[in-house]
């Protein structure tokens, strides 16, 4: 299976998902990752995807402004083609997401505030398999102090253990667009390439 059919069939998962529940608090999220955590990703998506309704196909090598230099045109062309009716990030965690180009590209987009598209609040979770002690990528370096959230944009959580744990942080999360919309740093340039892991 390709790497663009299992993001799709990531996001009828999720779609299905979010048709389990009719709460009307849920939030719309959109879940940065890196493609070689699927499994673990899939595995958020079926335990917590009726808490939020999920957005998961993000930039991809056939996004047709990958190759541009300009980079608010790409943060405004990934808030609009892939983030536009989401309020909160969620990015999972694994042991090579902090070196994905694509994930820093969509993190920016994320904290990109214009007419049209505002802001998005920001929660970092490591996935189960990296027990808590995930490698940060540098952009939530920049938005996140530990164990000061007071002085943090990005709220870091561990793996929930419950959807009304998870319904918390992504509340937190949501309301920080506004109550901490000072504390947000973009200004690292995007990603040039992935690193090595």
């Amino acid at each position: 299976m390709t790497v663009r059919s299992r993001r799709t069939t990531l996001q009828a998962r999720a779609d299905l998902q979010a048709k389990r529940s009719s709460d009307s608090t849920r939030h719309k999220c959109f879940v940065s990752y890196h493609v070689a955590d699927m499994d673990e990703v899939e595995l958020f998506i079926d335990d917590y995807g009726s808490t939020f309704i999920a957005r998961c196909v993000g930039v991809t090598e056939e996004s047709d402004f990958v190759d541009s230099t300009d980079e608010e045109y790409i943060k405004r062309r990934i808030r609009e083609d892939y983030l536009t009716d989401s309020t909160v990030t969620i990015v999972l965690l694994g042991k090579c997401t902090w070196s994905r180009k694509f994930v820093d590209w969509e993190i920016s987009s994320s904290f990109r505030n214009d007419s049209n598209n505002k802001r998005s609040g920001l929660l970092v979770i490591p996935l189960p398999s990296m027990k808590n002690s995930a490698r940060l990528p540098d952009r939530i370096k920049d938005n996140w102090v530990e164990n000061d959230t007071t002085n943090s944009y990005a709220l870091y959580n561990s793996y929930p253990t419950s959807s009304q744990q998870l319904k918390r942080s992504i509340k937190a999360v949501f309301d920080s667009r506004t109550t901490k919309g000072d504390k947000v740093d973009n200004s690292r340039s995007l990603r040039k390439r992935n690193s090595s892991c």
